[in-house]
């Protein structure tokens, strides 16, 4: 036995007799430069895509109304929307007539208000068989929308409502609601795409909050209906989802009118 044989460790010479001999040539061919040992590809990140679906859809339009001594003016757009098409121009399905004195406006979903609209007709139908034929007043069914939505809080119907109607003295109410049932009487709404430009027209127009000396206006018919139609003219130029025509019922205790106003259709 040579010096060089007695003086290596036991455990190194173990590792030369159980090392594969496949592997020690190909390091020493790799190291004299004979071969090139090729790469592994390094692997492309992959981007998660996440896959979700919402059960609500907003149609847009716009919806306002007008209450005061006498009368009420609640109208609302023709336009149907949904993800930038226009699917109508011509819907009427944003105003429902409940009774001869009570009218609804919602905006949203139209699947949710069309729903909404046939709960409320099948109450009405419901009061006025059991009560003789009396329809409810606007107070009643004012506190009957907002309970059925309140019923909906944990999964609600996405419409935004106006209810207008006259009262018991035939002068005209407005009650605006969120989506779960929250409201109050006042003397104009708004609700729709639209409504962050037709609610500060009205809130100059009529409460005069920043005018010095002005207290609220008291409009008359004619003076509310010209104001919806110029808000809406300019709602329609700065909003995508109003447009094509308004449709205006106009209230009062001698019955109910209609009136059109066309708007632009691009």
């Amino acid at each position: 036995m040579d010096s060089t044989s007695a003086s290596a460790p036991h455990g190194a010479t173990l590792a030369r007799e159980h090392r594969d001999p496949r592997a020690e040539l190909h390091r020493r061919a790799a190291g004299n430069g004979l071969i090139t040992i090729p790469s592994l590809p390094v692997p492309i990140q992959q981007h998660t895509t996440q896959h979700s679906w919402s059960p609500y859809a907003d149609n847009g339009g716009t919806c306002a109304a007008i209450a005061g001594k006498g009368f009420v003016i609640v109208a609302a757009d023709t336009r149907l929307n949904g993800d930038f098409n226009i699917h109508t121009r011509h819907d009427l399905s944003k105003i429902k007539a409940l009774t001869p004195a009570t009218f609804l406006a919602s905006s949203g979903m139209q699947a949710d208000r069309l729903f909404l609209h046939e709960v409320l007709q099948h109450d009405v139908s419901w009061y006025t068989f059991n009560h003789s034929n009396r329809v409810p007043s606007t107070q009643a069914l004012a506190q009957k929308l907002s309970t059925v939505l309140y019923g909906r809080r944990f999964f609600p119907l996405y419409t935004f409502n106006i209810l207008v109607g006259l009262d018991d003295n035939g002068d005209g109410v407005c009650y605006s609601y969120d989506a779960v049932g929250t409201t109050e009487p006042l003397s104009y709404g708004t609700t729709g795409s639209a409504s962050s430009f037709i609610e500060p027209l009205l809130d100059c127009a009529i409460m005069r909050g920043n005018m010095k000396g002005l207290g609220k206006a008291s409009l008359t018919e004619e003076e509310a209906l010209a104001l919806l139609k110029h808000a809406f003219t300019g709602a329609a130029e700065r909003d995508i989802y109003t447009g094509d025509s308004v449709e205006f019922y106009i209230l009062t205790p001698a019955g109910v009118r209609r009136d059109t106003l066309p708007l632009r259709r691009d």
